[in-house]
């Protein structure tokens, strides 16, 4: 089975939002894991009318704002498989990701996580972003696709 979910690259002029998460959500409920920096990601609910409403959805609830204004639809997802020992405990085999590109509008005291998942939240530099996230295909999606030419 396919978990879908969306994900959004953050920017604030010349910074991108980070979040560092400590905790997983499985079937049975929050399991502890590595601390692993990010974007904003999660998984698309049923109530959600649009993969545009997911995102927004998931960045409130995840930062405690709703200061954001959409910039583009990133036609590459994300996509990888569940290590073997996490299939049956999720319940999902592969995640698909559908990003967006989000500029943050708002007050930067106001970012707050809400998500006990999510230990800190922070912006840093373009040329600290590929050192800081941790997921290789995050990585991989970065290099591919935030070009000068692909910010547009």
């Amino acid at each position: 089975m396919i978990r879908h979910a969306v994900g959004a690259i953050v920017i604030k002029g010349d910074t991108y939002l980070v979040i560092h998460k400590t905790k997983m959500n499985t079937k049975e409920g929050k399991r502890k894991i590595d601390g692993q920096w990010d974007f904003v990601k999660g998984g698309i609910e049923p109530h959600d009318v649009t993969l545009e409403a997911a995102i927004m959805r998931e960045l409130s609830e995840e930062t405690g704002s709703s200061d954001y204004r959409m910039i583009k639809q990133f036609d590459e997802k994300i996509c990888f498989d569940f290590p073997e020992e996490l299939k049956d405990r999720i319940g999902y085999e592969r995640q698909e990701t559908t990003m967006f590109l989000v500029e943050f509008v708002g007050d930067e005291s106001s970012l707050t996580p809400q998500d006990d998942e999510i230990v800190e939240l922070q912006f840093v530099k373009s040329n600290e972003l590929i050192k800081t996230l941790t997921h290789e295909d995050t990585i991989n999606f970065i290099r591919e696709n935030l070009s000068k030419q692909s910010m547009k």
